[in-house]
């Protein structure tokens, strides 16, 4: 009955979307040309009592497509090293990647009774248009994320705790923060995950997510 009432409970909290937080490493700026190195996602679930909580993470090392640029500048922020034995031996390819990632998204939409994946990332906007192209790279027909609709953690930190970069925003709420472990896909989409559901769970219990399902009751909720 628990997992039931959770279920329910996520589906109604994000308007059937089931919020994914994604984290890409990349190699420059520029999502058309600039290659994908990492990926990372963490879903999220919800307990009986309506708190969000991370799930699961997933977190793969990704070649450089054919004719993709890599900045050495990239390169040095992010530490990655694309000469590394045990990364050759590990990464996948950029289709191969996203099918690993969309997966497991897939099954935990429908577990949440949920229609479609949001993408919740520090700077949304970077690593959905990063996700985006390369996801129309691959012609995956099946996008699990809405194709625009993003939750920015960075924005949301700086309404809550005053704070837009990660690793701050993280110490605000109480999360520690490695900067060492910083700059990898895993680490950074999981102190992601931990602060986005700090925040929501934050705004239920000073019951702002009460008082939003009141007011919506009292306009009969429509769009």
């Amino acid at each position: 009955m628990s997992e039931a009432i959770a279920r329910e409970l996520m589906a109604q909290r994000f308007r059937s979307y089931l919020p994914v937080v994604i984290d890409l490493e990349t190699g420059g700026f520029n999502a058309q040309t600039d290659a994908v190195l990492e990926i990372a996602a963490v879903t999220l679930t919800m307990d009986p009592d309506g708190n969000l909580l991370p799930d699961a993470t997933y977190a793969y090392h990704i070649h450089p497509f054919e004719g993709a640029n890599v900045e050495q500048s990239a390169l040095d922020f992010t530490g990655i090293n694309l000469d590394d034995p045990l990364r050759r031996q590990v990464a996948l390819s950029e289709s191969e990647a996203l099918g690993e990632i969309f997966r497991p998204i897939r099954k935990s939409l429908k577990a949440h009774g949920c229609s479609r994946a949001i993408l919740v990332g520090h700077n949304a906007a970077f690593d959905h248009g990063f996700l985006n192209a390369a996801a129309n790279r691959c012609n995956v027909k099946r996008n699990p994320f809405h194709p625009f609709s993003s939750f920015d953690t960075a924005t949301l930190a700086g309404f809550v705790y005053g704070q837009t970069v990660l690793a701050r925003a993280c110490r605000a709420a109480g999360i520690e923060f490695d900067n060492k472990a910083a700059h990898s896909a895993r680490y950074d989409t999981e102190r992601t995950a931990e602060l986005f559901c700090a925040m929501v769970n934050r705004y239920k219990d000073l019951g702002g997510w009460r008082l939003a399902q009141r007011e919506q009751a009292l306009d009969g909720g429509d769009d």
